[in-house]
């Protein structure tokens, strides 16, 4: 049973050229409509996957600080109603760091809010501007100030990696963005998605990536970087004091149960996988039709589930048990992992094994999506 929420809000002021999430502009939203809406989807899914205590909610996005604090207030007033809170519950919601979004702050946290994750992306207009943000870099260090007094928790993203961008620069806009002693941080390379604005321009040459040499220097600087200031790597991109760590996607990269709901949301439950609409004017639809967003509900074969407890597992630098797996999936050993394979990573350094415990080094994680084809068998791929 789903221990974590997801709630998605579609709408954004702008279409940033890099974002290949769900998210949309519309001239008008009608806030009343949304909350009937995402209650009735809330609804629908606590009774698939209700049960246990929620121990995380994540509002994403989209941009949910544009979102009233009413309807946030409203939606977490219904989910602990529907699945009760466990103590200490993580809260989190997604924010742009404009002045206006950071003039809500404080209705936010007062609607119940602990932790928020600002879009911050850069300290450098110039940059801001490149990414399609509409904050500048005054505004970001603004946000911050204002979101560290009224949240418990605070994090914030960063975009490195960009074209002509070299390694002094990104250790001084690093070292800047260390500076204000949030507890976490995700650390992202610029990558070119499918199906973007910058996958266009790319094949127009209007700027050209960052090389992979330089990139690859630029990840093992984050880490040294982040781990002596407190904040080691817990993911691929992703940096915390102990403790600190995003339990929310925690619970995505452990591979447990969460429940999705909102536009283009997934869940994963009891071995099902689901999916709702995700078009915002298709997703109403379905609600007023069915009571629900669903576009597709499926059960997963235990190769799939393996294969992505496998995948989203070793993101992580704690990395993934077999002996967990095996019983959670009833797979031996060699079914899940190309022994062969490990033993040749391993003999190079980009992975290591702690008794049943698979691990990719700092090494290997450069080459994370190289390795995942390589160390999860064949047998179970094509399973």
């Amino acid at each position: 049973m789903a221990k974590a929420l997801y709630i998605h809000w579609p709408f954004c002021l702008a279409k940033c050229p890099y974002c290949d999430f769900n998210s949309h502009v519309r001239e008008t939203i009608v806030q009343s409509q949304w909350e009937a809406a995402l209650l009735a989807d809330l609804r629908h899914e606590a009774q698939a996957a209700g049960g246990e205590k929620l121990e995380s909610i994540f509002f994403g996005g989209g941009t949910p600080s544009l979102m009233p604090p009413a309807l946030v207030a409203r939606l977490l007033g219904e989910a602990e109603r529907l699945w009760g809170f466990a103590p200490g519950i993580e809260i989190t919601l997604e924010a742009n760091p404009s002045s206006v979004e950071a003039a809500k702050f404080a209705a936010l946290a007062g609607a119940g809010v602990n932790r928020v994750s600002l879009g911050v992306q850069s300290f450098e207009d110039e940059a801001l501007r490149f990414l399609g943000r509409l904050h500048d870099a005054s505004e970001a260090v603004s946000a911050i100030e204002v979101a560290q007094r009224h949240f418990a928790r605070v994090s914030f993203d960063l975009i490195y990696a960009r074209p002509g961008q070299d390694e002094t620069a990104w250790r001084t806009e690093l070292e800047r963005g260390l500076a204000f002693g949030t507890g976490h941080l995700s650390l992202y390379q610029l990558t070119i998605e499918a199906a973007t604005r910058f996958a266009t321009d790319v094949r127009r040459g209007v700027f050209t990536p960052l090389d992979d040499e330089n990139a690859a220097d630029m990840f093992a600087l984050t880490r040294e970087m982040t781990a002596s200031a407190g904040l080691p790597a817990y993911e691929i991109s992703n940096h915390a004091r102990p403790g600190e760590e995003s339990r929310h996607n925690l619970a995505y990269w452990r591979y447990r149960d969460y429940a999705g709901i909102g536009p283009g949301a997934h869940g994963r439950r009891c071995g099902m996988a689901t999916m709702r609409h995700r078009k915002p004017e298709n997703y109403l639809a379905a609600i007023e039709l069915s009571g629900h967003g669903l576009v597709e509900e499926r059960a997963l074969t235990r190769a799939e589930q393996a294969t992505e407890a496998l995948l989203m597992g070793l993101r992580l630098r704690e990395g993934v048990d077999c002996a967990d797996l095996t019983s959670r999936f009833g797979f031996v050993r060699g079914e899940l992992i190309d022994e062969g394979k490990l033993a040749l990573h391993r003999d190079l350094g980009l992975v290591d094994t702690e008794g049943s415990r698979i691990v990719v080094t700092d090494a290997g994680m450069p080459l994370l999506d190289a390795l995942l084809g390589d160390l999860v068998a064949g047998e179970l791929v094509a399973a």
